[in-house]
């Protein structure tokens, strides 16, 4: 699989990532690590995670695969802090003592002594140096590679990554996930200038728009989709409305003239939108991993893709003229 740099640093990734929300809760452990072996067959390298999928789970399995199928040196182990679930409560906590606790902890369920990329998981309330002195702290002490931010809007980008930049020893801030897709365009208005004006890549999360993309919904709710699951109802239903379906249906149009799916249109447009470093993918068989992994030697002519930039929301601002 093709590799890409992460901004202007020395970090190169595979140009898809393996996202792992849902391991440990709507994915089983063996199901995942079978993903996972699949990702890292198919020359992936990217596997996105975090402290609070599946309570740790998430980690664990990543961790356990590390000394039973791969090599530590195969995965380039981007996770998060700052985020969590307490007395059933979602919980945003970016203090320096919050943000080491949730580092240990993923390094102890990782098995593993460093990760690759550290990442804000939100805007917290603490205030912003008290949480990029605590990045800066587990650079130095060399449990973590290179810093990233989630979540964050513009301007919250762009103090993050001038605040790490003001004096020499910080650790730059290298990149920013946000959501991005078709049904997903407004980091485009100000996220991605600010990644681009600062050097820094981008991670987009839910490429399918939450799964909808892939054209699962267009005539109705599938009972064994996550739209249809309690915990998961509330994340894809905001992309039912009738202009998220009449973006869907245009994918399905492209889809039928390509010969491809829906889900791998979908995902070729945010691959290779301006300032994409490597869209996150989050399947949950090897057989829908698979066709994902199929778009490695396709790109979208250039008038599908204009056409879907018109009917999702209007041109990218930042493709060539």
């Amino acid at each position: 699989m093709e590799r890409r740099a992460v901004g202007d640093s020395g970090l190169q990734v595979s140009r898809l990532g393996l996202g792992t929300l849902t391991w440990g809760r709507d994915v089983q452990p063996r199901d995942a690590r079978a993903l996972l072996n699949r990702f890292v067959e198919a020359g992936g390298s990217l596997v996105d995670t975090a402290a609070a999928y599946g309570n740790g789970d998430a980690e664990r399995i990543i961790g356990r695969a590390i000394h039973t199928d791969l090599t530590r040196d195969e995965l380039v182990i981007a996770t998060k802090g700052g985020f969590g679930v307490r007395g059933g409560e979602r919980v945003v906590d970016t203090s320096r003592t919050a943000l080491l606790a949730d580092l240990a902890g993923s390094l102890r369920r990782l098995h593993t002594d460093h990760v690759d990329l550290w990442q804000l998981h939100a805007w917290g309330a603490a205030p912003l140096e008290e949480s990029l002195a605590a990045i800066d702290h587990a650079v130095v002490q060399g449990m973590v590679r290179y810093a990233g931010v989630c979540n964050f809007v513009g301007w919250q980008t762009a103090q993050a990554a001038t605040w790490q930049s003001a004096f020499p020893g910080r650790a730059p801030v290298v990149s920013g996930q946000v959501e991005y897709s078709l049904l997903a365009r407004r980091a485009e208005v100000e996220v991605v200038p600010a990644l681009r004006a600062f050097g820094m890549g981008l991670f987009a999360w839910s490429p399918l728009g939450r799964g909808v993309l892939a054209g699962r919904y267009r005539t109705g709710l599938p009972r064994d989709s996550r739209g249809a699951q309690p915990h998961f109802a509330w994340f894809v239903e905001p992309y039912l409305e009738p202009r998220s379906r009449a973006v869907t249906e245009a994918v399905a149009t492209a889809a039928d003239g390509l010969d491809l799916s829906c889900a791998q249109v979908a995902l070729l447009w945010t691959r290779d939108a301006p300032g994409v470093t490597a869209p996150l993918i989050g399947p949950r068989t090897v057989s829908q991993l698979d066709q994902l992994l199929e778009t490695e030697e396709l790109r979208l002519p250039d008038e599908i893709t204009s056409a879907l930039d018109d009917v999702s929301g209007g041109p990218n601002a930042g493709r060539p003229a």
